[in-house]
């Protein structure tokens, strides 16, 4: 009797039950949104997600970088500021891949981040595997919104976009 009992409990329990479900994933960069799925394996009463879920961006993994130059000049005497950087960008994995470099910089002690690649004559949106991209840019800015004193760079991350 007791191994019937048993036997009709084991058939009624779920807990060894799993399927697998597809979350769709999104993130943004410079205002662009990028998407992907992922699928999981969950228990077969776990919920089917019916939104999709905001990330944060996927860094390249080892990434590295060298900082060749970068020369900030407050004033060209043209009434410009110049900012020319060359930052060697490292993808040490054995894939190629696709993305965008974002820098911190500190500017008059305000830190912020962003990307410089639409404006760079090399912007490095693709590193094939083992291997580098010289991220290359030289853009003068008017000085009638104010002088800059200082810009400083602080880090260099590469956010992947596929």
């Amino acid at each position: 009797m007791i191994i019937i009992l048993l036997s009709a409990c084991h058939s009624n329990d779920d807990s060894d039950c799993m399927k697998t479900i597809t979350i769709p994933q999104f993130y943004f960069i410079n205002n662009q949104s990028y998407s992907y799925d992922i699928t999981q394996e969950v228990p077969c009463d776990f919920p089917e997600p019916s939104e999709p879920e905001l990330i944060e961006p996927p860094e390249l993994e080892n990434f590295s970088y060298e900082v060749l130059n970068f020369i900030f000049t407050s004033d060209t005497g043209n009434n410009t500021s110049r900012l020319q950087f060359e930052i060697k960008l490292n993808n040490p994995n054995d894939y190629s891949v696709s993305g965008v470099p974002i820098l911190t910089i500190n500017s008059d002690e305000l830190e912020f981040s962003g990307s410089f690649s639409n404006n760079a004559s090399i912007s490095c949106f693709e590193i094939n595997a083992n291997s580098s991209c010289i991220l290359t840019y030289d853009q003068e800015e008017s000085l009638d919104l104010g002088i800059i004193n200082s810009y400083e760079l602080i880090n260099v991350q590469y956010l992947l976009t596929n």
